[in-house]
């Protein structure tokens, strides 16, 4: 079957087992970015969304248009209404980086824990700059979005001996309960961690989530990582709670513009560790995204409704 299939996502279907998955399927697939994605439009049949917004003029300029798969999870850069307005089917996939995401965050807490960064910094300039660090277990964890990505996080820092908290109004009390994790409001939750790691979907809801004032709330010498979206914390109000002294250190690893806009004093604090929105970026997570894009592709193909559909009013609207 001629099946054509346009990526936005420059991981998309290279991991593990994936070239190969695609290359028997016989589809054609065409790789581009936000600049040149408008060129392929009119022959899209499937658009597996990356980070490049999906808007009203993209599916207008896409008449052939049988799907939108989200590499990944967050939506906020996917018109859903307009998608269902059309008839058009979106999926994403959820769980598929959880471990990945988890463990990236993991190991920022570690860095800057044991000032991993500053120590290779001083010996590849010639310098013996031995630090005191503190130990990650019997710390506090505050984790802001207690959903498949915060709750694995929560398991996997709780085995390594940390405290967990989580602030998140969605989440299922008797869930957090089985796992020993206490529901608490964002305020008392920010004064009690050593480390917040934020896990929120993107949006116009947790635009600004943490700002001056949430920041001023969290425990001095504390430390904060950013995995969600690069709107959910403000950079202005971090990089003047680090320069203070009131924060020991951050981690960001998505920007409300990517790539970012380097001259923002942030990226020259040696107190930031930045990494290129890389959360999901593992072989292990990249093939599992793309088996299941591949499988609800499929799907629908075979005339059915993929189980990670996000907007069944589109199929209602087909009837």
């Amino acid at each position: 079957m001629s099946v054509t299939l346009v990526t936005t996502s420059p991981a998309f279907g290279r991991a593990g087992d994936l070239p190969d998955r695609l290359a028997g399927l016989g589809w054609t697939l065409i790789r581009c970015t936000a600049d040149d994605l408008s060129a392929h439009l009119m022959k899209t049949e499937f658009l597996v969304a990356g980070l490049p917004a999906v808007t009203t003029a993209t599916l207008a300029a896409a008449p052939r248009l049988r799907g939108v798969l989200k590499h990944g999870v967050g939506l906020d850069t996917i018109d859903l209404d307009a998608c269902t307005a059309r008839n058009v089917p979106v999926t994403n996939t959820p769980g598929a980086n959880a471990v990945a995401v988890a463990e990236l965050a993991l190991a920022q807490i570690f860095a800057l824990s044991r000032n991993l960064i500053a120590g290779h910094s001083t010996i590849t300039q010639g310098g013996w700059d031995r630090r005191i660090g503190r130990e990650v277990e019997g710390a506090t964890l505050g984790i802001i979005g207690f959903g498949v990505i915060g709750s694995t996080l929560a398991a996997k820092a709780a085995a390594l001996g940390l405290r967990v908290l989580a602030c998140d109004p969605f989440a299922d009390p008797a869930q957090a309960a089985a796992m020993g994790v206490p529901l608490l409001p964002m305020p008392d939750l920010l004064a009690q961690s050593d480390h917040v790691s934020l896990h929120v979907f993107g949006g116009p809801s947790t635009a600004g989530l943490i700002g001056t004032a949430e920041l001023a709330r969290m425990k001095p010498g504390a430390t904060i990582l950013n995995l969600a979206r690069g709107e959910v914390l403000d950079l202005d109000a971090l990089h003047a709670a680090l320069t203070a002294g009131h924060l020991s250190g951050a981690a960001i690893d998505a920007y409300t513009v990517e790539p970012p806009d380097r001259s923002h004093p942030i990226f020259a604090s040696p107190k930031v560790i930045f990494s290129p929105h890389a959360g999901g970026d593992t072989s292990g997570a990249l093939k599992r995204m793309g088996h299941m894009i591949l499988d609800d592709i499929a799907t629908l193909l075979a005339g059915g409704r993929p189980v990670r559909t996000v907007n069944p009013a589109a199929f209602e609207a087909r009837r």
